[in-house]
């Protein structure tokens, strides 16, 4: 019987209108793309469902406008199970919609009007917080304002309870400004990792010393992903390469998402998370291979909400022995 997990996710919800297209286009060109679907998404909002598909009991605290793309969203949300007490209307502004293009490959270009997104504060936070009760963790990303992920790290530290922070999209790091120090495990890609860090990841070596200067600047643990090279796992005592697995991929997006919120549920569900001390290596490890086979699984289906795998299918998925990148 798997042990439960209660895990709170504060961040954007959008509205995606999705384009596949041949190839990403340049700027100026026009290109006929071949099919088109809207679906739920926003990095907070996929997150919070790839949580709840994977077992976890999910707190979701957000904004979305007085219109029909904020109707929409919560009630997919609700469908999935997920609490939505926290999620505010601001009558004032837009829910957030996301332009989303994908290529024959299934990677992707991403403009984000974010609207009532900008809205979610550091009230909304608290209020959420003071209604909750035995969080396992808290998840972040940064498409709300940077002011309210930094106010939401310092009050689950209050509180003692651990932060999976996804810096996502990638913005200019300020020490001044935001400090990583409440953060149990941050979850950057090459970019985010190099914007956090000023170090350019292009391997595992600088990888690894990117995760080891995010160690230095206050998270507990870092896992930076690298895309169809995997994820570099590291704490304090040491770092090593999960390599991802090998798929035909349909579409990228939401991928990471899915691969952090499953990171959380993991090391949630495992016990090893911890606002006080990091995670064992072996048992870091473990949660991004689980995490790295849930986001193999998304890229196999379009849109991003549509994409999330169930726990069983990310269990079928690693019984089948599915093969490495590295595999020969």
């Amino acid at each position: 019987m798997e042990s439960s997990v209660r895990i709170m996710v504060i961040g954007s919800a959008n509205t995606d209108m999705v384009v596949k297209v041949p190839t990403i286009p340049r700027p100026g060109e026009t290109l006929l793309g071949g099919s088109f679907v809207m679906v739920a998404g926003g990095k907070g909002a996929n997150q919070a469902v790839a949580a709840a598909r994977l077992g976890a009991d999910v707190f979701f605290v957000g904004c979305v406008g007085d219109d029909l793309f904020g109707t929409r969203t919560r009630q997919v949300l609700a469908d999935e199970g997920i609490n939505i007490d926290g999620l505010q209307v601001d009558p004032g502004g837009h829910s957030g919609v996301a332009l989303i293009a994908v290529d024959a490959s299934g990677q992707n270009a991403i403009a984000v009007a974010p609207g009532a997104n900008m809205s979610v504060a550091a009230k909304h936070v608290d209020l959420a917080l003071d209604r909750a009760q035995d969080l396992g963790c808290i998840v972040l990303q940064c498409e709300i304002p940077l002011p309210t992920v930094a106010h939401a790290i310092r009050a689950a530290r209050s509180r003692g309870v651990p932060v999976v922070l996804n810096p996502a999209p990638a913005f200019s790091f300020q020490p001044s400004a935001f400090s990583l120090q409440g953060v149990a495990c941050v979850t950057p890609n090459e970019t985010e990792a190099g914007a956090l860090t000023g170090i350019e990841v292009q391997n595992a070596e600088t990888a690894r010393r990117a995760a080891d200067r995010l160690i230095e600047l206050g998270a507990l643990n870092a896992v930076v992903t690298l895309g169809h090279r995997g994820a570099l796992a590291a704490t304090s005592d040491g770092a090593v390469v999960v390599d991802a697995f090998s798929v035909d991929a349909v579409d990228a997006t939401a991928a990471g998402d899915c691969f952090t919120a499953a990171l959380a549920v993991s090391l949630v569900r495992s016990g090893t998370l911890s606002s006080e001390h990091a995670v064992e290596l072996t048992a870091l490890a473990e949660a991004c291979r689980f995490a790295s086979a849930a986001a193999a699984v998304s890229v196999t289906r379009l849109g991003a909400q549509p994409s999330l795998p169930t726990a069983q299918e990310v269990h079928a998925f690693l019984a089948s022995g599915p093969r490495t990148v590295t595999d020969s």
